[in-house]
């Protein structure tokens, strides 16, 4: 996989010839945002067809803080309804959708899961023809390990893992996940709330790979997870957002977009790419394969791959971009973000997930939920323990006294 970095030599070439092809392209414009003119985006006007689109929370240009409204300028331009609803998680997303328990016309998950999607049949082969402006993506991003043959996803944006920590709560700064495990962060510490990227954490440490070939090495990482624990805070997803940006902890993990977000908030936080090495992660855009709006739904996949929809969502959720067009008009302070596009040492050094036999899969869930209840079952077996001592205890008393009592009537 290859980072944008790879080739900002080459980029002044790659990205001009892409921003001159798209700009000599036929355009109209909607609530200030142009998109190609030559795509019949009204087909579906007047026929009262709603897309449910399923997305992480915090990923989407939105209309605050002076953004573009993006789902809204989509619903103008074209009459579709869009349903947005928000996971914090692909496993959660994964597990609504395998329940039936609600249809999706537009996913957003991440690579290794939509490898897993693909291999169980969850997703719909997409029809290019409706989606021409995949010809934005770079070459670099397609045809990936997840999806050979680009059958079922369009890249979205790329992210990396890492530690965010406030400045002024802090001693000495976090250089490596090993720190994670070092009690003068004891009880300041916000861990992923997803078992894969945790275990990542915890593999990187012990010089892992991030993607667990046996049970055996499942169980041997996870013990340090259960080691970890008393010294963890909270685990949280979208709760680090108002946890690190109000100073309620001092280091957290999370992924490098949020973490511009919150520092743009916070300017005491700051971020740092632990020494182990990170995970790289290409979020994509998707189709369940339940969706009855196919077309409907390749419209939305290629209206934010348009290129004033892709800035304001690389420039409103800080995450890397998987086109150079995009990039290209990027603002300046992003474009060049250390953060956002890291550095060649440190994308040495990124491992990227794939999906897991279901062997180990089971294994990863299993010593998962043991680990999240390891503290809560073990309270609740210390109360069991101190209960039946307090029994114990009154029994021996109520003994006592009636062993006295004989005693004194003889």
């Amino acid at each position: 996989m290859k980072r944008l970095f790879a080739f900002l030599s080459a980029l002044a070439v790659t990205a001009a010839c892409a921003v001159t092809a798209w700009a000599a392209q036929p355009i109209q414009v909607v609530e200030g945002i142009r998109v190609s003119g030559d795509y019949d985006w009204t087909r579906f006007a007047g026929q009262n067809v709603t897309l449910n689109v399923y997305n992480w929370g915090e990923y989407i240009s939105n209309g605050s803080d002076g953004s573009i409204d993006v789902v809204d300028a989509f619903e103008r331009l074209t009459g579709i309804s869009v349903n947005y609803t928000t996971f914090d998680s692909n496993e959660s997303m994964y597990a609504k959708l395998k329940s039936g328990a609600a249809s999706y016309d537009v996913i957003i998950p991440s690579d290794y899961m939509v490898a897993k999607m693909i291999d169980e049949g969850m997703l719909l082969p997409l029809n290019f023809d409706n989606i021409p402006n995949f010809a934005l993506i770079d070459e670099g991003y397609r045809n990936p390990d997840y999806d050979p043959q680009n059958a079922y996803s369009v890249p979205y944006m790329l992210c990396t893992t890492g530690i965010i920590y406030n400045t002024t709560m802090v001693d000495q700064a976090p250089a490596a996940w090993a720190d994670l495990w070092d009690e003068q962060y004891a009880g300041n510490i916000l861990m992923f709330n997803n078992s894969r990227d945790a275990y990542a954490i915890a593999a990187f440490k012990e010089g892992k790979s991030v993607n667990p070939p046996t049970t055996a090495e499942v169980d041997e990482v996870m013990e340090q997870l259960k080691a970890q624990k008393p010294l963890v805070q909270a685990y949280v997803m979208d709760e680090i957002f108002d946890k690190m940006i109000g100073g309620e902890a001092a280091v957290g993990v999370y992924y490098s977009g949020d973490a511009i977000t919150m520092i743009d908030d916070n300017p005491d936080l700051a971020w740092v790419f632990p020494e182990e090495g990170s995970v790289l992660s290409v979020d994509c855009m998707c189709i369940p394969a339940a969706s009855q709006n196919q077309e409907a739904a390749e419209m939305f996949i290629n209206f934010m791959c348009e290129v004033d929809v892709g800035v304001a969502n690389a420039e409103y959720i800080g995450y890397t971009t998987p086109s150079s067009a995009v990039w290209e008009q990027l603002d300046e302070e992003l474009k060049y973000s250390e953060i956002a596009y890291p550095s060649e040492e440190v994308a040495a050094k990124e491992q990227v997930f794939t999906a897991l036999s279901e062997e180990v899969n089971s294994e990863l869930d299993v010593k998962w939920s043991e680990m999240k209840s390891y503290d809560e079952g073990g309270s609740g077996y210390l109360f069991l323990l101190l209960l039946l001592a307090m029994i114990l205890l009154a029994c021996f008393n109520i003994w006592r006294k009636m062993r006295r009592k004989m005693r004194n009537m003889y």
